[in-house]
């Protein structure tokens, strides 16, 4: 990601003294792609055995389509899958690990565009997402008997900025909010007797850099 980073502000500064300005209008569609870190900012309560969840980072391709309504007011369908390892820690029974799961977080946001004839043009929107748990995969050799989670349905809200490379593509920097919330049943009826369920906040920061164009 440090590297993606770098490689944007190169490309920017390469640009920025002769880059003409893409003009986002009325009618416009853009594409972008860009590299996301899905960082959760996550917590638990577990019934039963107690505890907390500690859920690691991902890092993923993200691909993401806009259509502009006004010059200034786009709403953006944001399209990824995310996978992550999750641990149960400091439970009753010591750590337990839960496997990985595969999130697919498809988010809407309405943004409103603060410069849409600049060359660097930011922006700010406010969504929804609704996420599905799939590939939930227990590790070999675990306690446990297998896990389910809910989907989930949550509010997003995202800011970043375009800034022009010519008329037609553009670099981005794109900082999203999101929250997402699951039951989580554990069957652990083997080892402990008891089917586990824990109420689960992932709510991730999504920090994501790429490139678009426009059409």
């Amino acid at each position: 990601m440090k590297k993606l980073l770098l490689a944007a502000a190169g490309v920017v500064a390469l640009t920025g003294v002769t880059a003409p300005a893409a003009l986002a209008e009325k009618g416009d569609w853009q594409f972008r792609v860009r590299a996301i870190t899905v960082q959760p900012d996550e917590g638990a309560n577990i019934q039963t055995i107690g505890g907390d969840v500690d859920i690691d980072t991902s890092v993923v391709p993200e691909f993401d389509i806009s259509y502009f309504f006004t010059d200034n007011i786009a709403a953006e369908l944001i399209l990824g899958v995310t996978p992550h390892d999750v641990t149960a820690v400091n439970t009753s029974v010591g750590d337990l690990d839960l496997g990985d799961v595969t999130l697919l977080p498809p988010t809407l946001t309405v943004q409103y565009h603060f410069n849409p004839e600049g060359q660097v043009r930011p922006y700010v929107g406010a969504g929804v997402n609704y996420t599905i748990f799939f590939n939930d995969d227990l590790p070999s050799g675990t306690i446990l008997d297998g896990i389910d989670y809910d989907p989930s349905f949550g509010l997003a809200l995202q800011a970043g900025v375009d800034y022009a490379l010519n008329e037609r593509w553009f670099l981005n920097f794109d900082v999203k909010k999101v929250w997402i919330n699951t039951d989580v049943e554990v069957d652990a009826t083997t080892a402990l007797s008891a089917v586990v369920n824990a109420d689960v906040d992932i709510d991730p920061w999504i920090i994501g850099v790429g490139f678009g164009w426009r059409y």
